[in-house]
């Protein structure tokens, strides 16, 4: 396998069309409801037809959510209420249609799916098409080794890449992007922490499931020491990622990457998603501009990464519980937004003002003076 060259991406991935969002801004200028009347419904809008080229913006039609799962070895250090290599046990509820993202996805009818790339099960217990893409079983664990070995983050974030092409490739028009992992938060904080020059206790959150104080003091010790291993790779993304990543971030950020060059949008959902983005944006400044913050999970280190990409999450109610939730429930916004953009009607021209009859030229003789007459 050729390695790979991060820097292509920066050639490859364009900004959204800066014509047509003009072309959208103008056509909303001209509906009969005032701009601005919507809020951010006219930006998500003006996005939105920039990113498919199209004036009016087409509706979304097939959006999916993408799932990418992985165990952290940092979990055995006790910095999540969940069990170590639990994410299994998660991935299945999904399957199965019992979790949060599941049941929300069942009521919007959008299609889920799930990328096994490190949980720590037997792949046999998975379906294929969840387990095809898998790097290894668990990611290291990052407070004293490495998550991944350089070939491996490679081929975590080509997958990610052959991921965001089949999506593109069957039709898919809008992803929400977020992960099933444990401990995927620490590894997430630390990303942030280190491309940010921030403390681990600026970005140390207490997870979806909220960690009590204790583990919260064991997460920002563990976040300390994965710090200072990955600070001097801070200049090699790939190494960043094989050091204080992990092969599910490693895949999401391949993917956020390829979706940009695909033109494909999509949703952010909370701080592993956030965090992989960051590492994208510093890979291809242009990126960003293909993404949206689904919402605000509270948790430190996703506010400073969308902070530092200039991402201003659609909502924030609070939602923690992760696996691509709160993205969804950013879905029906820009739904919303697209409807509302496309088929609010224009305001009927104004009758052009009659033209006013010009005045009559004078002839010669009444120009001419007078000459008095003889008397």
């Amino acid at each position: 396998m050729s390695s790979l060259n991060l820097d292509d991406f920066t050639d490859l991935i364009e900004r959204p069309d800066g014509g047509v969002r003009r072309d959208a801004e103008e056509r909303r200028a001209r509906q009969t409801l005032p701009p601005g009347a919507l809020g951010r419904l006219d930006e998500l809008g003006e996005w939105l037809s920039a990113a498919q080229s199209s004036v009016p913006v087409r509706p979304v039609e097939r959006p999916r959510v993408v799932l990418f799962a992985g165990d952290h070895g940092i979990a055995a250090q006790g910095v999540s209420a969940r069990p170590a290599g639990g994410a299994a046990d998660l991935v299945r509820a999904v399957l199965a249609g019992e979790s949060p993202v599941a049941v929300l996805a069942r009521r919007l009818d959008v299609p889920v799916r799930v990328v096994d790339m490190a949980l720590d099960c037997d792949p046999a217990e998975l379906p294929a098409e969840v387990a095809g893409h898998r790097v290894r079983r668990g990611s290291g664990r990052i407070d004293t080794e490495d998550a991944l070995t350089s070939g491996e983050a490679e081929q975590a974030l080509r997958a990610g890449m052959a991921v965001a092409d089949e999506e593109a490739d069957s039709g898919t028009d809008l992803v929400v992007l977020g992960d099933v992992s444990v401990g995927g938060t620490t590894a997430a904080a630390t990303l942030v922490a280190a491309l940010c020059g921030t403390d681990a206790s600026v970005v140390t959150g207490r997870g979806g499931d909220p960690i009590d104080d204790l583990a919260w003091m064991r997460k920002c010790a563990a976040v300390r020491d994965a710090l200072r291993r990955a600070r001097p790779v801070l200049g090699d993304q790939l190494e960043l990622l094989a050091t204080v990543g992990g092969a599910d971030l490693a895949a999401m950020t391949g993917f956020l990457l390829q979706c940009a060059v695909r033109r494909t949008p999509v949703i952010l959902d909370g701080v592993v998603a956030s965090a992989a983005a960051l590492v994208a944006q510093r890979v291809a400044f242009r990126a960003p501009d293909w993404w949206l913050a689904g919402h605000d999970s509270g948790e430190p280190a996703q506010a400073k990464a969308l902070d530092r990409m200039a991402l201003d999450p659609l909502l924030a109610h609070g939602v923690k519980v992760g696996e691509g939730a709160g993205g969804l429930l950013a879905l029906p916004l820009v739904r919303a937004a697209a409807a509302l953009s496309a088929e609010l009607p224009e305001r009927e021209p104004e009758p052009a003002a009659p033209e006013a009859e010009p005045d009559p030229v004078p002839t010669a003789s009444e120009t001419e003076p007078s000459v008095p007459s003889a008397e």
